[in-house]
């Protein structure tokens, strides 16, 4: 069975956002003055194989755990999918 796997990998809000910080200034330079705080991350799209959803998830937490996310600065969120 085929799923697909989104990991949204965010700054943690102790960790400064320099993009996030010029994103915002730029908007509220264009006029766009009803803008709050700006955080700017990272969406990984994964399509995997697995026998069920439970080792599909078990799957991707992993590979997140150990590739796509930097503990120390970031953390991540996962929703899966299964693909028809």
């Amino acid at each position: 069975m085929k799923f697909k796997a989104n990991v949204k990998v965010m700054l943690k809000p102790s960790v400064l956002d320099p993009q996030g910080a010029t994103l915002e200034r730029a908007l509220k330079s264009m006029g766009y003055d009803n803008v709050g705080s700006v955080r700017v991350g990272k969406l990984i799209e994964l399509v995997l194989e697995s026998e069920n959803i439970g080792e599909a998830e078990k799957a991707a937490n992993e590979w997140a755990d150990r590739l796509l996310a930097n503990h120390n600065m970031e953390h991540y969120s996962l929703t899966l999918e299964p693909l028809p």
